[in-house]
């Protein structure tokens, strides 16, 4: 039997992230622990093969309400699972593995995409991912501090 892992570091209901390995250095993201699994806000998806292996590429867009650093990743697809909303809608979506960099703790997760255009937050960070040594503190917001000025006046659609 293995021993339970003990969360060590607080975290605020919402905190800026990195996506290091397709090159998003901050995006703000939900901590939510009644969502087992993460998301994350992807556009024009489209499925490939390359040698052999199932593929999707997608678009990210950083900021709420502007393209501006939108970038185009590829990645192997993981598996396919049907979501079901906070709303009761269930959405089949791909599941990706992703790097996430949380208060400067790197960890992995499995990521589905879709779009996240009518939510108030481009990444979701739910409590798989949670579980790699993190506890939230609803009370708190932005316990690893803020993005710098000019990237939350990015993110609010003004430069």
């Amino acid at each position: 039997m293995s021993e339970p892992v003990h969360s060590s570091t607080i975290a605020g209901w919402r905190e800026w992230v990195a996506l290091p390995a397709i090159d998003v250095p901050w995006i703000k993201a939900k901590l939510d622990t009644g969502a087992r699994t993460s998301s994350l806000h992807a556009f024009d998806m489209e499925e490939f093969e390359r040698d052999g292996e199932s593929f999707v590429r997608f678009g990210v867009q950083p900021w709420q309400g502007s393209d501006e650093d939108a970038v185009t990743v590829e990645c192997p697809v993981l598996d396919r699972r049907s979501v079901r909303s906070s709303s009761g809608h269930s959405e089949e979506r791909i599941v990706v593995l992703l790097d996430i960099v949380l208060l400067g703790k790197a960890l992995t997760a499995e990521v589905t995409l879709t779009n996240r255009d009518s939510m108030g937050f481009r990444m979701l960070i739910g409590r798989e991912a949670l579980e790699q040594g993190f506890a939230v503190d609803a009370a708190q917001s932005f316990i690893g501090g803020r993005a710098p000025r000019t990237v939350r006046r990015q993110n609010r659609g003004r430069n």
